[in-house]
């Protein structure tokens, strides 16, 4: 199933997207694809209500609708840096033996094809097409990685829009580079593994322009998103709802030589093979 959210920023309604044209409408069913949506265990009935929906042919069509993210406001997004080798010597920075974990502040989820606003002061704003993990239920002290895929909902794509200069010149504080408003566009769906053949390889891309800038595939992952869910539960409790961002590919800004910088005006496409595709434009500094 293909978990959507439509309507204005915070009005948005619950739906199941169909194909490219048509939707099952969820909102009398559930209120919202949120915490506590994730925590009651009514995916797999609400995921049979859609279905049966859809053989009655009781489908909507879309009409412009602006896309939120495919979830609310999670409790926490976590993120995984230096997750694929290459992008890791592209920064210069050696492989992590463990996944290097830092935090990204909750108000940064925005819709897929929403605006990105250059942060106040920065002249380095970057980048970061990466797979996401929502959790499914309340997840903690997992015995093994097998066990993280019952702890999953599904996954989509995120752009991780980070400002390097606070990320890495300001402290050294990586969520400082991470947390400014708009930094965190999700979607356009929530996909449920059912509909993933392999998660471990799926074609990634992003471009600035029209030009391509990333390419890569989850199967270069350093650690999997089994992995990380299993890793993750050791350390602390994830919430249902809560979004992973599990790293980038190569081709980032801060990669080039000289580094390439968001400018306002510049417009942000990228993908990932069966999660669907995001386009932001750069907006200027308030």
């Amino acid at each position: 199933m293909y978990l959507m959210r439509i309507g204005a920023p915070g009005c948005e309604k619950p739906v199941a997207r169909v194909d490219d044209d048509t939707y099952v409408d969820l909102s009398d069913v559930v209120s919202d694809f949120n915490e506590d949506f994730f925590a009651s265990g009514r995916l797999e009935e609400v995921k049979d209500i859609a279905a049966a929906r859809i053989a009655a042919g009781e489908v909507s069509e879309f009409r412009g609708e602006r896309i939120g993210a495919p979830i609310a406001r999670p409790h926490q997004i976590l993120c995984i840096g230096l997750n694929y080798s290459d992008h890791a010597a592209e920064t210069g920075q050696p492989v992590p033996d463990e996944p290097i974990l830092f935090m990204k502040s909750p108000n940064t989820l925005i819709g897929p094809n929403d605006d990105v606003r250059i942060p106040r002061g920065s002249t380095k704003t970057d980048w970061e097409v990466e797979l996401g993990i929502v959790i499914g239920k309340r997840t903690s002290y997992l015995d093994t990685v097998e066990e993280a895929s019952d702890s999953i909902a599904g996954f989509a794509v995120v752009n991780d829009v980070s400002e390097r200069a606070f990320q890495i010149e300001r402290g050294g504080q990586w969520s400082k580079g991470k947390s400014a408003e708009t930094f965190n566009p999700t979607g356009p769906w929530l996909v449920t593994p059912d509909e993933i053949h392999n998660v471990l390889n799926l074609d990634m891309w992003l471009d600035v322009n029209g030009i391509r800038r990333q390419k890569g595939s989850t199967s270069t992952m350093i650690f999997d998103p089994y992995f990380i869910v299993h890793y993750l539960s050791q350390f602390l409790v994830l919430e249902p709802g809560d979004l992973i961002n599990t790293g980038t590919p190569p081709g980032v800004g801060l990669g080039f030589n000289p580094p390439i910088w968001l400018q306002a005006g510049d417009v942000m496409e990228l993908g990932i093979t069966g999660l669907g595709s995001q386009r932001q434009t750069v907006i200027g500094q308030k």
